[in-house]
């Protein structure tokens, strides 16, 4: 996929400024890794008087089908017409929109340190995308582009050079012109029209992009007269995302009208005069526990077994000190909303390849598990009626043997304490028990000693002195000698 953008200049204000606005050195060819290939920027020309910059993006088709899928809700249909032969490589379309905000993300924004007073200026700009899907052909791109101030041309590309009576291609080489807009601007601008030409999106659209559309799209969606047809084709037409957005840019718009806040419009319900503290929600202070005993422990390679939706796998990825996470769970749908959360198929590759998520069952022993620092349990075992345990027990202590295991249960002694929550019952449908803490640590020690671990007992959340605190957390650590030296 290639772009360039080109400006002119004078002595006084020389077309080579462009370098400092994209943040970007003119004497420098320059490749960024992206999720789905590498990004080079390099500048064709840079004189005083004009000065261009291209952006070459070089699709990994191999990545854009394995992360994609090329089917269903993890990746655009378009993704894989014909897996590895398609025309996502070559013809412009969200992945390069992508490329844009991540390469030129300061640019953007309009910020440049060095220059301040630049991303303000209006200057001269040419851009050109030499094959562009158009899905609604030449006319819908000049019904876009020309409402925000650029003269457009769109050339339809022929389906075959050497047999015209076969017609147009629905691509069409763009070239957009206009002296008004500033940098910044003309990048928005493509950021948000390129997908929606193409009408298509290599990556899953999730509730953020509403703001994301909102944010970028500020200044000029809210009075664009395509305003429907862009909101709904930039959010893959998902028809709930498309509402909120619509009605959003509308409450923008009468803002604007009414010369005053956003606020100040949307004051159906009025704001609290008093914000109370919330008390920080259990799982997160699990989440919080278990970050800090692996920290202790020194570990670097974790498993999260039974991880479910990806909670605590997202929690480790902010840590670069865990250089390797693995999520495993017996239900692919967990996996699939994990995948989700997670956003893997957005992910840069340096990040992408600190995480791994794979099917498994702990029932039974799995080569997969063996070699890692350490592995966490967490709200797992109650899960499992009782005369399995002892098969989890093995899969994990007796064959996969990482250095330290973290294992986290509800107190039920502590269920007393939940007002909602009726005498005698679990506190989730599928818990088939419960224990006291008497009861985990003699199931804990009994497992230590068999297996080689010594293990400590730390409360989580408000430690009632009377009933404990709600949620129990055994540390094991292995402790025979030949093992720990090989772990």
């Amino acid at each position: 996929m290639f772009l360039t953008i080109t400006t002119t200049g004078t002595p006084e204000r020389p077309a080579t400024d462009l370098g400092y606005l994209l943040h970007k050195h003119p004497d420098k060819a320059q490749a960024f890794s992206t999720s789905y290939g590498t990004a080079h920027v390099l500048y064709p020309e840079a004189e005083a008087g004009r000065c261009t910059a291209a952006l070459l993006l070089e699709v990994d088709a191999v990545a854009l089908v394995r992360r994609g899928k090329g089917k269903g809700r993890g990746g655009a249909p378009d993704a894989a017409l014909a897996q590895y032969v398609n025309d996502r490589p070559y013809a412009a379309s969200s992945l390069l929109a992508v490329a844009l905000s991540s390469v030129f993300s300061s640019a953007m924004k309009g910020v440049c340190n060095a220059r301040p007073e630049l991303p303000a200026q209006a200057r001269p700009l040419r851009v050109e995308v030499p094959a562009l899907p158009a899905r609604g052909g030449p006319g819908l791109v000049r019904k876009l582009f020309e409402p925000l101030g650029w003269t457009v041309t769109a050339e339809p590309v022929p389906l075959d050079s050497d047999f015209p009576a076969w017609g147009d291609s629905r691509y069409v080489r763009l070239v957009l012109e206009s002296d008004t807009l500033t940098l910044a601007e003309a990048l928005r601008h493509l950021y948000v029209l390129l997908p929606v030409l193409d009408d298509a999106k290599h990556y899953w659209v999730a509730p953020d992009e509403v703001d994301k559309l909102l944010r970028v799209g500020e200044g000029w969606l809210p009075g664009h007269p395509e305003q429907r047809l862009i909101t709904s084709r930039y959010l893959s037409r998902r028809w709930a995302l498309t509402r909120q957005a619509t009605e959003r840019l509308e409450l923008v718009r009468l803002a604007e009208t009414d010369d005053s806040e956003v606020e100040e419009i949307d004051n159906a319900v009025e704001a609290e005069t008093e914000a109370e503290e919330r008390p920080t929600p259990l799982a997160v202070r699990r989440r919080e526990a278990i970050v800090t005993a692996l920290r202790q422990s020194g570990a670097a390679r974790v498993l999260d077994l039974g991880c479910g939706q990806g909670q605590l796998v997202q929690t480790l990825l902010k840590d670069p000190a865990f250089t390797e996470i693995v999520g495993v769970d017996v239900s692919m749908r967990a996996l699939t909303i994990a995948s989700r959360r997670l956003k893997l198929d957005r992910m840069g590759e340096r990040q992408a390849s600190r995480v791994q998520l794979f099917q498994g069952s702990l029932a039974y022993t799995d080569v997969r598990l063996k070699g890692y620092d350490a592995a966490v349990l967490s709200e797992v075992i109650e899960h499992l009626d009782l005369p399995r345990l002892p098969a989890l027990e093995y899969a994990v202590f007796g064959s996969a043997r990482p250095r330290t295991v973290l294992v986290t249960t509800p107190n039920v002694e502590y269920n007393v304490r939940w007002e909602s929550l009726p005498a005698g019952h679990v506190r989730h449908g599928d818990h088939r028990f419960e224990w006291t803490r008497a009861e985990f640590r003699t199931w804990a020690e009994a497992v230590a000693e068999r297996h080689g671990y010594g293990v400590a007992f730390e409360p989580i959340g408000p430690d009632d002195p009377e009933v404990g605190p709600p949620t129990q957390m055994a540390v094991f650590t292995l402790t025979t000698p030949k093992e720990a030296k090989a772990a």
